[in-house]
């Protein structure tokens, strides 16, 4: 646990474990033959005290996702260097205007209600808010965001809204036993995201947002071409 460890033994392993990770990246983008320029990191720093996540941004990483609004805010002041984070937990529409200027993008867009509001929250902040739609891909109770069979739907209506550009899709399927498992359902969310794209509307789409730790490199190899990626990184979360 972090908390039993010095400063500099996190640091070492925050360094190892982000040499791992490039290493693995190289390694998919080649299997999958993509530019490996093309594939994005997310630092998912949920739970971590901001001397780390300053380490991470020492690293050279540049872009970090959070779960909660109150912990990016309260996080944000203490963190250095030039960065984008953006927000990849459910968002209450409520806290949408906490967070308008604070991000730059929500990646987790899970219901037409949300991205009304989120439109309504940028239109009077004079900005325009990237986000991805988040798909519910295994149609889990217990996860929010689109079901596949409206998915298409619900992304025109959005489309449409005065103030968010509509820049891709993000997705956590199902935990699976296998990789050939998990591979199947990236394959599924990509092909809706390759669906969503031969829309006229929906063509300037560029962002695929999938994998996390422990299959990071099954998604880029079904697609993804950005991964958001925490205890990979930074060890096992602090609760």
């Amino acid at each position: 646990m972090m908390e039993n460890l010095s400063n500099e033994t996190v640091f070492r392993d925050i360094e190892e474990n982000y040499r791992i990770i490039l290493q693995n990246l190289d390694m998919a983008a080649t299997q999958a033959g993509v530019d490996r320029d093309d594939i994005r990191f997310m630092a998912v720093t949920k739970t971590v005290p901001p001397v780390f996540v300053n380490h991470a941004l020492q690293l050279g990483i540049d872009l970090i996702g959070e779960n909660k609004v109150q912990e990016l805010l309260e996080k944000k002041e203490f963190l250095n260097g030039k960065y984008d984070a953006h927000l990849i937990g459910h968002l209450q529409t409520n806290k949408v205007k906490k967070i308008i200027r604070e991000v730059t993008m929500i990646q987790s867009v899970d219901s037409v209600k949300l991205a009304c509001e989120i439109s309504k929250q940028a239109k009077n902040a004079d900005l325009v808010m990237p986000v991805l739609l988040e798909l519910n891909i295994g149609e889990e109770e217990s996860k929010t965001g689109f079901l596949p069979q409206n998915f298409t739907e619900n992304a025109l209506e959005i489309a449409e809204m005065d103030a968010i550009q509509v820049c891709g899709v993000m997705s956590v399927p199902p935990i699976c036993d296998s990789q050939t498992e998990i591979r199947i359902w990236f394959e599924k969310v990509r092909k809706q995201y390759e669906k969503l794209k031969d829309n006229a509307k929906l063509k300037e789409m560029n962002i695929l947002s999938m994998g996390m730790s422990s299959d990071y490199v099954q998604a880029v190899l079904e697609g993804a071409n950005l991964v958001r990626v925490g205890s990979a990184l930074f060890g096992h979360r602090r609760y």
